[in-house]
């Protein structure tokens, strides 16, 4: 990484923080030594950014909140892996917003970088596994996670020797999040048929409603250690 993007991508880093990061954890993360690191960030403070050292067990460097960065500057592979990230959502609950956020990286991409990364797009193909017919709309599974709703779905099981159709069962899921398991979405969330965290393959979802009602707090070490039997990772 040349200077200068290490420079944008440190303000990058540190804004997003919520914490103060140490010379040697910024070090290990850019892939350069600590003196380099307090070389940048003394570059950075006389170029006028506020990047300011707090002392300390738990200090480091941090950044004012309320810096304003210059319009947004991405190298070619970032412009790439970020356009083709957001194509990998085509097929999520979130495929409208997805398509939009493409459109605003690809009309302020620079200029240098738009053949390159547009022809080495087109060698990128995802064979995506199509939503059977009936299917609830994958927006409608975003809004009521964002929401935090109780929904009340008809959920096809699996087919097996017993239930060759899968059969179908009805639940009320008080919703908890979105989990990406292989090539499936999944709507996670407190199954009261079964009381219990379940996941809800999107596809199989063939109706849901909306109840009248948000979803109560429940302790999220519940789904944390629901989670952990498996190599999960939080997107945020």
């Amino acid at each position: 990484m040349k200077r200068a993007e290490r420079h944008y991508a440190l303000v990058d880093l540190l804004r997003a923080a919520d914490r103060p990061w140490s010379a040697s954890r910024l070090a290990a993360e850019f892939e350069v030594s600590s003196r380099t690191i307090e070389r940048d960030v003394v570059a950075l403070q006389h170029a006028g950014v506020p990047v300011y050292a707090d002392t300390g067990a738990a200090g480091g460097y941090s950044i004012l909140r309320d810096y304003s960065l210059p319009p947004l500057a991405l190298t070619g592979t970032e412009s790439l892996a970020v356009l083709a990230g957001l194509a990998l959502l085509e097929s999520s609950p979130y495929a409208g917003a997805a398509r939009r956020a493409r459109m605003k990286i690809a009309a302020v991409m620079d200029q240098a970088h738009r053949a390159p990364v547009q022809e080495l797009l087109s060698m990128m193909h995802v064979i995506d596994a199509e939503a059977p017919e009936g299917a609830v709309p994958l927006g409608a599974i975003a809004e009521v996670v964002e929401a935090r709703r109780v929904v009340r779905i008809e959920y096809r099981g699996e087919e097996r020797d017993d239930a060759p159709g899968g059969g179908t069962t009805v639940r009320d899921v008080e919703t908890m999040g979105l989990l990406r398991a292989g090539e499936s979405w999944l709507l996670v969330g407190w199954c009261r048929l079964r009381g219990a965290i379940r996941g809800f393959r999107l596809e199989r979802i063939t109706r849901l409603e909306v109840l009248d009602e948000t979803a109560p707090h429940r302790d999220p070490a519940i789904l944390a250690a629901d989670l952990a039997r498996w190599p999960t990772r939080r997107l945020g």
